[in-house]
């Protein structure tokens, strides 16, 4: 599972330029009870103390697109440093496995989500892709030319819809994603051009748009390395242990460290020069 050219520590809009608050300046959430968040199973979101953080007052709201993986962790963590209010949005869209989920919910209770909601909406059921067709083999050879066949079509399109309805229903006014076009340079839903063209849609399609409200779109990892992402979420704590990469990860989150995911989250482990957490499955 991004626009903004040049490397930065925080997110970039679209057009290149740090996001700043009003006022300039950042606040940070407590902790305390949430404003209803829901579990996968319906009930309350936890943390790993066993609460839930709800944001401190006045600080400004965004909808983060969390997968579970390494890239989505790290743009939590972004948006938390500035200062949001991040409410997590997960989907559960028929991957192959629900490891990945298992892990967004690790995930945001670990890097204070306020809220976490998990949405199911099983685009599965269409096929034209090896992450919810299992018939399909999956690539571990690298990438190679052309969209991958992991690419599942319109995914982000659908997932960045359902954060600005969430968004426009919060009152937030940003969306973060962990869009990257270096590794996955072949899904046009991760170029800079498809970035700038959802945030204009967002701002013609809303309410909130049309009376001056405007949305921003961040995808601040879109034009960094694996280890650059690595490095940028180690600098802002994220414990990759946490996340899942793998497109064929066991019931466990063990990952199987052949499939293409695995490759490159590997590589960027270790050009990063830091350990990689990843657990994986023994082979056969």
């Amino acid at each position: 599972m991004s626009a903004a050219h040049g490397r930065s520590e925080g997110a970039l809009s679209p057009r290149g330029g740090p996001a700043q608050s009003a006022a300039g300046h950042t606040t940070r959430a407590a902790h305390g009870r949430s404003e209803g968040a829901l579990s996968p199973r319906g009930g309350p979101a936890q943390s790993a103390a066993g609460h839930t953080t709800h944001a401190a007052s006045g600080a400004r709201r965004a909808i983060v697109l969390l997968s579970g993986g390494l890239d989505s962790a790290t743009v939590l963590a972004q948006a938390r440093a500035q200062g949001y209010a991040c409410h997590a949005l997960s989907l559960r869209y028929g991957q192959r496995h629900s490891a990945e989920l298992d892990a967004a919910v690790r995930v945001a209770a670990a890097l204070g989500a306020v809220r976490h909601e998990i949405v199911d909406l099983d685009l599965g059921r269409f096929g034209g892709s090896a992450l919810t067709d299992a018939s399909q083999a999956l690539p571990t050879e690298g990438p190679g030319d052309g969209i991958p066949v992991t690419y599942v079509p319109a995914r982000n399109t659908v997932l960045l819809a359902l954060a600005l309805s969430w968004a426009e229903a919060v009152g937030a006014h940003d969306l973060f994603y962990g869009a990257n076009a270096v590794d996955y340079s072949g899904y046009p839903d991760c170029r800079p051009a498809f970035v700038a063209a959802f945030e204009q849609l967002a701002n013609v399609a809303t309410r909130d748009g049309v009376e001056g409200r405007g949305f921003r779109v961040h995808a601040p990892i879109i034009d960094l390395s694996k280890a650059e992402i690595i490095r940028e979420g180690l600098r802002l704590g994220v414990d990759y242990s946490m996340t899942v990469s793998c497109y064929q990860a066991d019931a466990q989150g063990r990952a199987c460290g052949v499939c293409d995911s695995c490759r490159i989250r590997a590589a960027g482990f270790a050009a990063a020069g830091v350990a990689d957490p990843t657990r994986y499955r023994e082979r056969e």
